[in-house]
């Protein structure tokens, strides 16, 4: 069957223009599970808060996206498992439960899930689409990630917030930007138009 010819049916993730095997898949998990890792190195701290910015929630959707609900999942899944057992890729070289934004890391593993899911349902074919999924997936970091943060770190949510998700709203917007003009182009490259 061809490439192009694939890419017309419904249903699927960027993921599933590679021929399906369990090789691919696993793969395809680690090498989402250390994307994630390595763009957890690029931490800018911000002042006043735990939580620094990081390109680790931009590899866990755009990972969750291009490989679908299960794998996504898996690969985030992998990603928080290693990190928790001593594997130094969170962000700035961490590793271990407990942190501050150890939150958060749960929340991109349920997102992985969210995207990934949307994405086989065609939400990343097109510029509207991809926003409103990134902007899902965010949202489902922020749900997991800031009851967390004010769990471990005692503080109020109002100060939670304030530390853990409103400094983060800009960097989230050009991350959505990106993958704005990513994943619909990996599209329209592999012949496929939403």
């Amino acid at each position: 069957m061809s490439t192009a010819s694939v890419v017309t049916r419904p249903g699927l993730v960027l993921a599933d223009l590679l021929p399906a095997t369990r090789v691919r898949d696993a793969v395809l998990v680690a090498g989402g599970a250390a994307l994630t890792g390595l763009a957890a190195q690029i931490a800018v701290p911000v002042p006043g808060s735990p939580v620094p910015v990081t390109g680790q929630t931009f590899a866990a959707l755009l990972v969750g996206t291009a490989l679908g609900a299960r794998l996504g999942f898996l690969a985030l899944a992998l990603y928080a498992v290693a990190g928790t057992a001593g594997v130094p890729w969170f962000a700035d070289g961490t590793s271990g439960a407990g942190g501050a934004s150890f939150g958060y890391v749960l929340g991109m593993v349920l997102a992985s899930a969210l995207v990934g899911a949307l994405a086989r349902r065609g939400a990343d074919r097109s510029v509207p689409r991809t926003a409103a999924t990134m902007v899902l997936g965010s949202a489902v970091i922020y749900a997991v990630g800031v009851p967390y943060l004010m769990a471990a770190t005692g503080m109020s949510l109002s100060a939670a917030v304030a530390a853990g998700l409103t400094p983060f709203l800009i960097g989230d917007a050009l991350k959505a930007a990106l993958a704005m003009g990513a994943l619909p182009a990996a599209w329209k490259l592999a012949g496929r138009r939403g």
